[in-house]
């Protein structure tokens, strides 16, 4: 579960942002930095790295998963957020990922996929950009700003999550899940 200071989607987003950058540090046991990296982002002070940076990290190993690293076999064209989820079909929702990863995956979302306890085991490249995604989405849906005591009100009864949120003991509780159980098949 976030800390106490994650209050609203956008602070959630932010919170995940900031593990990244603490893991990429090698930090990613240091909750104080993580903290300090939130604050950072939540107040503007430091930006998450841009989308030609993402490009370039992305195009380090350009014949390996994204997701498992295994290179030499063929690869396919992953949208993080599912076409059937209304993932749109820009670059900005796409990575190469092998077969069985792809299949794995199937048409599930990102953190649905993974499930809380593995969501910290997700590849830097794959949640920095799926990150990025949905705050975009949150955006333009209008609910960057939803804080953590309306989720009951304004998220929970748009999100098909429902069931995992029940089984994982988070109803209306601020998780990833809230990140993407809006986007659905409609």
């Amino acid at each position: 579960m976030p800390p106490s200071a994650v209050k609203t989607i956008r602070d959630q987003i932010f919170w995940q942002y900031a593990k990244l950058i603490s893991k990429s540090a090698g930090l990613s046991n240091a909750r104080a930095f993580q903290m300090s990296r939130f604050v950072k982002l939540r107040d503007g002070e430091i930006v998450w790295s841009s989308t030609i940076r993402e490009w370039l990290h992305e195009h380090e190993n350009p014949g390996a998963c994204i997701y498992c690293g295994a290179a030499g076999g063929p690869l396919t064209t992953e949208h993080i957020l599912p076409r059937c989820c209304g993932g749109p079909d820009i670059p900005d929702n796409a990575i190469r990922v092998c077969r069985p990863c792809n299949s794995a995956k199937g048409a599930r979302r990102l953190y649905e996929w993974k499930g809380l306890k593995e969501k910290d085991a997700i590849p830097r490249i794959a949640e920095g950009k799926y990150l990025k995604l949905l705050y975009d989405l949150h955006e333009q849906k209008g609910t960057l700003n939803v804080d953590k005591k309306d989720l009951g009100r304004m998220m929970c009864p748009a999100c098909d999550l429902h069931s995992r949120c029940e089984d994982e003991g988070t109803v209306e509780k601020m998780t990833v899940y809230c990140l993407e159980g809006v986007f659905h098949a409609e």
